[in-house]
């Protein structure tokens, strides 16, 4: 008589039984887990584990939150998706990305770089997580975006930065006059840092098209997009504009 095999069911979907969240499915669990290790990057960032707690012991954000290199590594290496679904929700954002962790490592792994694979996977679907995380930079990423730059002088206020002291009183000077006294014409502006041409403000748009950049901020906050997009079309427009009068020009002459 044949023996019998025993035949361990499926496991059902992960869930919390503190939280008050639906338990995820298996399925979606295995589909972020593929995306994080289908990522170019993954297998450049980790090659092993002796689980020796070197990274965790140098880490500057480990002494200040609930976050562990080695635990990040461990969760990959052994494959356990309830455990970097987890993860994804809190613990990756610990991260300063100082990359200290990769450059103690025996094994040569990089806890940063995985945890900025594990990022992009969080945001391209939508976690909660993300969203949370990168609402407060939609000013910063707008302004990148439109501008070219990441900051403006403008920006720089005395109610902005009252931890400055005495110095803060130069804040108030007359940044317009003084911005037109710099020699380099792209910088007499208090709007943005230097104006950015509209070629390559439209080559960027085109790198961040391309990329991925433009759908991964549609995924974290739909209305930032919108009028990323908006600014997009109108500069896309002038650039048009620009040329066409370009052309007109040199049939005139």
């Amino acid at each position: 008589m044949d023996e019998q095999v025993a035949v361990r069911p499926h496991p059902g979907p992960a869930a919390d039984p503190v939280s008050e969240n639906p338990p995820v499915a298996r399925e979606k669990l295995e589909e972020i887990f593929e995306d994080i290790r289908n990522h170019p990057l993954y297998d450049m960032e980790l090659h092993g584990c002796l689980n020796c707690g070197i990274c965790t012991a140098t880490c500057p954000s480990a002494h200040y939150y609930d976050y562990s290199p080695r635990e990040i590594v461990q969760l990959l290496w052994t494959e356990n998706l309830e455990g970097i679904y987890d993860a994804m929700q809190e613990k990756i954002w610990a991260c300063a990305q100082c990359y200290t962790c990769a450059a103690r490592c025996p094994f040569e792994n990089s806890p940063g770089g995985l945890v900025m694979i594990m990022r992009e996977v969080a945001i391209k679907h939508g976690m909660q997580s993300a969203k949370d995380v990168l609402r407060p930079f939609s000013r910063v990423l707008l302004k990148v975006i439109s501008t070219g730059n990441q900051l403006a002088p403008n920006m720089i206020t005395r109610d902005a930065f009252p931890d400055w002291g005495p110095n803060v009183s130069k804040v108030s000077a007359p940044l317009d006059v003084l911005r037109k006294a710099i020699p380099v014409p792209t910088m007499h502006t208090t709007d943005t840092a230097w104006i950015v041409n509209l070629r390559t403000s439209v080559e960027l748009y085109t790198i961040w098209e391309e990329t991925g950049v433009l759908q991964q901020i549609e995924m974290v906050d739909e209305n930032l997009f919108d009028v990323i997009r908006d600014v997009m079309d109108e500069k896309r427009e002038q650039y048009e504009e620009w040329l066409l009068e370009q052309e007109e020009d040199e049939h005139e002459a």
